[in-house]
């Protein structure tokens, strides 16, 4: 089974600025694979280059059998299978819960009214969510929030999903919340790529951890890495509280 995603020499560039260097990487279906390091490693420039909102300057990088280095890759049916989320939660304020869910499944999907509502009804379940269906976003903590653009991601049926540091903006209690939807979604089998700094939880969750430092992999493996750091860079990283 080829992986769902591969770096193979991945550079990327703003100017005279090189973000990611070298970058070889792969993750494979139904792992999880979680990217920490220090702000301004390269982590999060990753992540949006495998859901094309970053185009890569060298190497090849391959996503759910797409060559994302190719000039004519079609982004817009990559992004059907591939899911993102941010920090930013991003819904919109004049609609509710479920109109959120349901809008990209109605207008990428074309689902009808019925599927769509049925899909909402299963993806909110999925975040513990279900009651919340005909709420504003105003109306919702800043996890419950959160857990809503889970679903909305969710409900576009992806074979991959990208979590950008969303629980940087969110207090450690409404951070336990997101982090028991993205669990149930590993045990469950769901393919992820986590920037996060909740160290505790890359190691309990994650199949591979990729410590990421100058725009380049410099250390992976499991959980164990963690206590067992082969670099000083790894030892300082972990040392440092972060």
């Amino acid at each position: 089974m080829d992986p769902m995603v591969r770096f193979e020499n991945v550079r990327k560039a703003y100017g005279y600025l090189e973000v990611l260097h070298d970058l070889t990487l792969q993750v494979e279906q139904g792992n999880v694979t979680a990217l920490i390091g220090r702000s301004g490693s390269g982590k999060s420039t990753a992540l949006r280059c495998v859901n094309g909102l970053e185009k890569i300057n060298g190497g090849t990088l391959h996503v759910c059998g797409r060559a994302l280095h190719e000039p004519n890759v079609d982004l817009r049916d990559l992004r059907k299978e591939v899911g993102i989320v941010f920090q930013s939660y991003n819904l919109f304020p004049h609609l509710t819960v479920k109109q959120n869910v349901t809008l990209a499944p109605r207008k990428v999907k074309r689902l009808g009214a019925a599927e769509a509502s049925d899909l909402a009804s299963h993806v909110l379940g999925q975040v513990g969510l279900s009651d919340k269906a005909d709420n504003y976003p105003e109306q919702l903590s800043g996890g419950q929030q959160q857990r809503v653009a889970i679903a909305r991601s969710l409900a576009m049926q992806p074979r991959l999903m990208l979590f950008d540091e969303v629980t940087s903006a969110l207090d450690p209690e409404l951070t336990g919340e997101v982090l028991r939807v993205i669990e149930k979604l590993a045990e469950e089998g769901m393919t992820m790529v986590l920037v996060t700094h909740e160290m505790a939880f890359a190691r309990s969750v994650a199949d591979q951890l990729v410590f990421m430092h100058k725009g380049t992999v410099w250390e992976t493996g499991k959980g164990e890495i963690l206590a067992d750091p082969r670099t000083p860079e790894l030892r300082q990283f972990v040392g440092s509280g972060l």
